[in-house]
C-alpha cells in the first residue's frame, strides 16, 4: 500500500436494509422506519459515514415510496448529524421512473446502476433510456450518483457519461462483487478494476462491496488498496458461518478493525464529504 493510500481516510458505507434480507434471515435486519433509524445511528457511532438506504412497505416488501424515503432521510439527518444519506434507485423495489421518485428529495447521493446484468434468479434490467433519465434527475436535483459497477463495462459506461456531462462531478464508482451469476470475488479482476479506474478517471475515489461471506474479503482488499468500503446487513447477515451479525454496527466495527490494521484513518463526515465533493451536511 502506498503512502498516499495509508494517509487517505477510509469512507465506510453501511447498507442497512436492502430489498432482500428479512428477519427470518437475521432478526437484526431493520425493516420499520424506527428500526432503520436506530440501526443507522448505531452504525454511525461505530464509524460509518454513508447510509445506503432502501425502504419497505408495511408488509416488509421493497418499496420506492418517496414519502417513506423522506421520513427515513429526515430521521437519519436528525439522529446522525452530517451523515451522508444515499438513497437507492435499485430495481427490486420499483420499475421505470418510479425508481427515481425519491430524487426530488435531494439526498446527498443516490445509487445508479449503468448497465444490466444477471442476478441469482432474474435479469437486473437497466435500459439505457432509464439510466439516462435517472442520471439527468440526479443532475437536476444536485444528487451525486454512486455508480454501482456489477461488470467491467459499467466502469467504462460511467467514464463516458462523465465525459458527456451526464455525471456532473468526478464519478464515485463502487465495485459490486460476489452476486451469484454476476462478477465473482476474484483478486485479479479486483486489481484490474482499480487499474481501470485509474486509467479512465485518474484519482477518482472508489469503493468496493462483497456479498455474503466475501464481504470481509473485499473490505480488506479495498482498504489495503486505498479505496473505500461498504458493509452492512443488506449484503451479508453473518459474522461467520456459525454466527449471525448482531447489528449493522457490528459489521461496521469489523471494517474499522481492518482500517486500524492497515493504518487507514476512518473518514469523518466532513472528510467524507470533502473526498466526494458533497455539500456540507445538516447539522
Amino acid at each position: 500500500m502506498s503512502d498516499t493510500a495509508v494517509k487517505t481516510p477510509c469512507i465506510i458505507c453501511v447498507a442497512i436494509t436492502g430489498s432482500v434480507p428479512t428477519k427470518a434471515d437475521n432478526p437484526a435486519v431493520p425493516v420499520s422506519l424506527s428500526e432503520q433509524v436506530e440501526s443507522t445511528h448505531e452504525a454511525f457511532e461505530a464509524g460509518a459515514t454513508i447510509a445506503h438506504c432502501h425502504v419497505r412497505d408495511d408488509a416488509g416488501n421493497p418499496s420506492s415510496d418517496p414519502t417513506r424515503f423522506a421520513n427515513l432521510k429526515q430521521g437519519i439527518e436528525t439522529h446522525c448529524p452530517g451523515m451522508i444519506v444515499q438513497l437507492s434507485t435499485g430495481g427490486r423495489s420499483g420499475a421505470g421512473h418510479a425508481r427515481g421518485g425519491m430524487l426530488p428529495l435531494a439526498p446527498d447521493m443516490a445509487s445508479l446502476s449503468v448497465g444490466s446484468n444477471n442476478f441469482p434468479t432474474r435479469v437486473y434490467e437497466n435500459p439505457p433510456d432509464l439510466i439516462d433519465w435517472l442520471a439527468s434527475e440526479m443532475v437536476k436535483h444536485d444528487v451525486k450518483p454512486e455508480i454501482e459497477a456489477f461488470d467491467l463495462s459499467h466502469i467504462f459506461r460511467a467514464a463516458v457519461m462523465y465525459q458527456n456531462g451526464q455525471i456532473k462531478d468526478v464519478p464515485y464508482v463502487q465495485f459490486v462483487m460476489g452476486v451469484k451469476n454476476a462478477m465473482p470475488v476474484d483478486r485479479e479482476v479486483f486489481d484490474f478494476y482499480v487499474h481501470t479506474i485509474r486509467r479512465l478517471l485518474g484519482d477518482a475515489p472508489w469503493c468496493a462491496a462483497g456479498i455474503g461471506a466475501n464481504q470481509i474479503v473485499v473490505n480488506e482488499w479495498s482498504i489495503a488498496a486505498g479505496g473505500h468500503v461498504r458493509t452492512g446487513l443488506e449484503d451479508n447477515v453473518r459474522l461467520n458461518r456459525d454466527t449471525l451479525a448482531p447489528s449493522n454496527a457490528a459489521l461496521v466495527a469489523r471494517a474499522v478493525e481492518l482500517c486500524d490494521a492497515y493504518k487507514r484513518p476512518i473518514a469523518t463526515t466532513a472528510e467524507a464529504r470533502s473526498i466526494l465533493g458533497l455539500r456540507k451536511g445538516v447539522a
